[in-house]
């Protein structure tokens, strides 16, 4: 397990940089240098960052403190290869946002030479830090981090500060349907609210119901139990005991994939995803010897 070392100290390598504690030597060796100025059209953003959303009367907030105190956090920027005087923004896109909109020639900035993954990683952590990202966004992120980068959720829980527990539970929004996930998306509805909805038939009537009473998240969940207590509602998919996630990741482990393990009354099935043809040949060897 060396090579999740690395993995492990971007949490704390990032907490270094934003000033929280004193840096790691692993941290400095990522750095290209001391911070530094570059001119704001020398940065771009990142299209794989987490954050989508970028609400109008926040930035406009940011702008004012910028405009008043300048940008006093550095922006963390990897250089793009075969493009000079090109950095993608890693984590930052708001500040530099907010010092284009008052005018601002340049922006403090740390260089970085990391990986697609590392930077991902990076600028989940910088965000989840921070409390920016809304509940989908963050979810979206871990998600990312899983389908290109072949995470497991421990991994990804170890890199991001995170219990495995907080990983699966913000995962678990992702399969509500779009209706519901405008409302997180928008803060009618928050992560807690939103966890009390994957388990039903009909989540979006009682999004809907939610957010029409203004319910706090322990009114939702006494309006979920009570539907599930009325005559014919559906009960909700049973929790996974202990054994059955400890299978799940030690084959998840043991495959380097996401393994899923789902037991029924008939029978049950084991779901290995795989991203490309290698993956599945791989898996095939395996089964085959």
């Amino acid at each position: 397990m060396a090579e999740d070392a690395p993995r492990q100290r971007l949490g704390r390598g990032l907490a270094a940089l934003i000033g929280d504690i004193a840096p790691e030597p692993a941290t400095e060796k990522r750095r290209s240098g001391p911070p530094r100025t570059l001119p704001v059209e020398f940065l771009r953003p990142n299209p794989r960052n987490p954050r989508k959303d970028f609400v109008t009367a926040d930035l406009d907030d940011l702008a004012s403190s910028v405009k008043e105190r300048g940008v006093v956090q550095p922006i963390l920027v990897r250089p793009v290869a075969d493009a000079a005087n090109t950095y993608e923004i890693i984590a930052g896109e708001r500040r530099w946002r907010a010092a284009q909109k008052v005018g601002l020639h340049d922006v403090p900035v740390v260089v970085l030479e990391v990986s697609d993954s590392e930077a991902l990683e990076l600028a989940i952590i910088e965000n989840v830090q921070r409390a920016d990202l809304n509940p989908l966004e963050e979810a979206l992120g871990y998600q990312q981090l899983l389908d290109d980068h072949d995470y497991t959720q421990m991994q990804l829980a170890e890199v991001i500060g995170k219990s495995r527990s907080h990983i699966a539970n913000t995962l678990r929004l992702l399969k509500l349907p779009e209706s519901v996930l405008a409302y997180v998306r928008s803060g009618k509805l928050s992560a807690g609210h939103a966890r009390t909805l994957v388990t039903l038939p009909d989540p979006e009537a009682v999004a809907r119901r939610i957010v029409e009473a203004g319910m706090s998240v322990r009114e939702a969940e006494a309006l979920v139990e009570t539907d599930r207590r009325k005559p014919g509602g559906k009960a909700p998919a049973a929790a996974k005991d202990a054994d059955t996630r400890a299978l799940e990741k030690a084959l998840s482990d043991a495959l380097g994939l996401t393994v899923a393990i789902n037991h029924g009354k008939g029978g049950g099935e084991v779901r290995i995803r795989y991203k490309t043809l290698e993956q599945l040949d791989g898996v095939c060897h395996r089964l085959k010897h």
